[in-house]
């Protein structure tokens, strides 16, 4: 599904508004640089290199076609956390799909995704390495504000399940505020 990229960078772009609208990259862009972000160490250990993770801010193209579409799937499962695709999120990815260009079969792959959402073991259970994992942490944030106790449950499962810990989630939140 070559369109999952496209229905991802419009959904991330609607969601953020000023912030993703305004990002000449794209909302691809902003999910890897709050990757980035997340997988950065503040200051190396003493003696240790910092971790260098595989992609960058401007490298939105490292995120392949699966890893999008994983990406489309938890925010979905983020977006219906709380029991409800509510009107405003199901207005938001209707505008995506049709920002996008998405062909039939993508809307029905789309459509059964929001009848029946992934679990975040699941997801997490596809995510190969830490980076990607952050990515896909990253645009399960994006999808909500963790206004309720079951999308912040939601988030925090989905941080242990990704194997992010405290200061990683931290610098994904703090990259949301900036």
């Amino acid at each position: 599904m070559a369109e999952v990229k496209r229905v991802l960078d419009a959904l991330v772009r609607s969601r953020r508004g000023g912030l993703a609208a305004s990002a000449a990259l794209g909302g691809l862009a902003l999910i890897a640089g709050l990757a980035l972000r997340a997988t950065q160490q503040e200051a190396p250990a003493a003696g240790k290199p910092a971790v260098a993770p595989s992609a960058t801010p401007f490298d939105a193209g490292a995120l392949s076609d699966d890893e999008a579409t994983l990406c489309l799937r938890i925010m979905v499962a983020a977006s219906a956390a709380d029991g409800v695709i509510d009107a405003r999120e199901r207005e938001r990815l209707d505008a995506a799909v049709a920002e996008s260009g998405l062909d039939l079969a993508g809307r029905q792959w789309l459509a059964r995704e929001l009848e029946d959402p992934a679990t975040i073991d699941e997801i997490a259970d596809r995510v190969q390495h830490p980076e990607a994992g952050a990515r896909v942490y990253a645009a399960a944030r994006l999808a909500i504000d963790p206004d309720t106790m079951q999308e912040r449950t939601f988030l925090r499962q989905l941080a242990e399940a990704l194997d992010l810990d405290a200061d990683a989630v931290e610098r994904v939140e703090s990259g949301l505020a900036a």
